[in-house]
């Protein structure tokens, strides 16, 4: 068998001069980050996420861009290790790897670049990869993975000091709008002013919150046709989520199904199976589904084990592989004690609330819906903050019937508690827990998220940002 023969479908770019047609110009903002690490950080660059979310589209952006920057296309390999021609009987598995490495030395000018997508379907790639980096192969890796678990649990392991990981998720909220407004320069402008003032405020918070003074942080004017963007952006937001490959289907019903398929299906009867020997898929669906039913719920394990009749033990296994596989995140009661204690109750929260709307067939009647769109927008916030750089731990502030939805631990004894009120009116009465808050910790704002425009600014010791802005300073 001649390697080569596996190696030129996956790489056009040796002989045709529109290779990368089909490869849209619009790149995350990540993109600029990826390439900058694999021009400077000496390791293997990793690329993990769920499925569907644009890795091999990142991948081959990234290949495009070394091409129009005089990389010799030669010295460019990309290959998907879920081919099913490496299934062939005349294919030696165990050599695969060694003369893959041979095709790379004999066609390199200089240095390598080596493209491993879909990296998790080869048994013992961490070993693979190990060998040759240590041997100094004039060769840089770049890997990419869906199953988060497989991918961590070996790069611990094996890896460690070797790779460097860029996690990507499904689009944001920021992004989505970016890519919708690609081809308007002016509507970017604003967006990025929007983007550069409202990451001074969030800095001011994470730097040193006492001293910051926001009587004198405010936000330019934004034109009302940027606002109603915007505002419909949000709602296509809340209704499709932020899978690229989603937006182009065209029906609500295909778009449900493949978001079944490829983020449920798939993830727990193929991923799973995959990293862990998972003998009840079926259960572990049954609970995943059951915890959509009201992202940003308060959860008991005991009740829950209860309401299911899956036992408590199965449930605490189960958790912890739907986190691995980005299908969800949790928060866990704010405690100021540097001990954790044994989870109890817990909040969990969605990586794409469209994955909901797509099990649980919602449509557009979700915009009507005041109560969930409550929901939602928390879900939203809570996974904006996941991503704000400085942020050591996210809980929830729980006492009786008081509660403040998110308490942000930015390291050094300091927190930031945050509400989230998306509603037309809010009431002082409603803010009372956060204000307490602030005094029983010392807390020298807390942020409230709300819905109106212009319910931005300091009031009293509470500083208003409204969610889509809010949701506008994170990628």
């Amino acid at each position: 068998m001649q390697y080569k023969e596996l190696l030129l479908p996956y790489n056009p770019w040796w002989g045709e001069a529109d290779a990368f047609k089909l490869i849209p110009s619009f790149h995350r903002p990540i993109f600029d980050e990826i390439l900058r690490g694999l021009k400077e950080a000496p390791q293997i660059i990793s690329i993990t996420g769920p499925r569907r979310v644009g890795k091999s589209t990142l991948i081959k952006q990234i290949v495009r861009r070394l091409i129009s920057e005089d990389v010799n296309p030669a010295d460019i390999i990309y290959y998907s290790m879920d081919d099913p021609a490496l299934l062939r009987a005349d294919i030696d598995h165990d050599r695969f790897f060694d003369s893959l490495m041979n095709e790379a030395r004999k066609r390199a000018h200089k240095l390598t670049y080596v493209f491993l997508d879909e990296i998790q379907r080869f048994e013992r790639w961490e070993l693979f990869l190990k060998k040759y980096y240590d041997l100094h192969y004039p060769v840089r890796f770049v890997i990419s993975g869906s199953a988060s678990s497989p991918i961590f649990k070996k790069s611990r392991e094996s890896l460690l000091g070797r790779i460097k990981d860029y996690h990507i998720l499904p689009f944001s909220f920021r992004e989505t709008l970016l890519y919708l407004n690609r081809d308007d320069s002016e509507l970017l402008r604003q967006l990025d002013d929007i983007y550069k003032t409202g990451k001074a405020v969030m800095g001011m918070f994470a730097r040193h919150p006492e001293y910051a003074d926001l009587q004198e942080v405010s936000i330019s004017h934004i034109p009302y046709e940027l606002r109603r963007n915007i505002d419909e952006a949000l709602e296509r937001f809340m209704i499709e989520g932020g899978f690229p490959e989603v937006w182009k289907l065209p029906d609500w019903e295909m778009k449900q199904s493949y978001l079944f398929d490829n983020q449920v299906e798939k993830v727990i009867l193929e991923d799973l199976v995959l990293a862990v020997e998972l003998r009840k898929p079926e259960m572990l669906k049954r609970f995943y589904i059951s915890l959509l039913e009201s992202p940003g719920r308060e959860i008991n394990f005991q009740q829950l084990s209860q309401d299911l009749g899956i036992n408590r033990a199965t449930i605490e296994k189960y958790f912890p592989l739907l986190e691995m596989t980005d299908l969800l995140h949790h928060a866990e009661k704010f405690t100021k004690s540097p001990i954790k204690m044994r989870r109890g109750n817990i909040k969990c929260y969605l990586v794409d609330l469209a994955l909901r709307n797509a099990i649980l067939r919602i449509q557009d009647s979700l915009l009507k819906d005041a109560k969930t769109l409550g929901y939602y927008a928390e879900n939203l916030v809570f996974n904006a903050l996941k991503k704000w750089e400085g942020t050591v731990n996210i809980g929830y502030f729980r006492e009786k019937e008081s509660e403040v939805d998110f308490i942000v631990h930015l390291g050094a004894g300091k927190y930031l508690p945050i509400e989230v009120k998306y509603k037309e009116t809010i009431r002082d009465t409603e803010l009372r827990t956060i204000k307490n808050f602030c005094k029983r910790l010392n807390c020298p704002f807390g942020i409230v998220v709300s819905k109106n425009w212009d319910d931005f600014g300091r009031k009293d010791n509470l500083f208003y940002m409204p969610l889509t802005q809010f949701l506008l300073l994170f990628d």
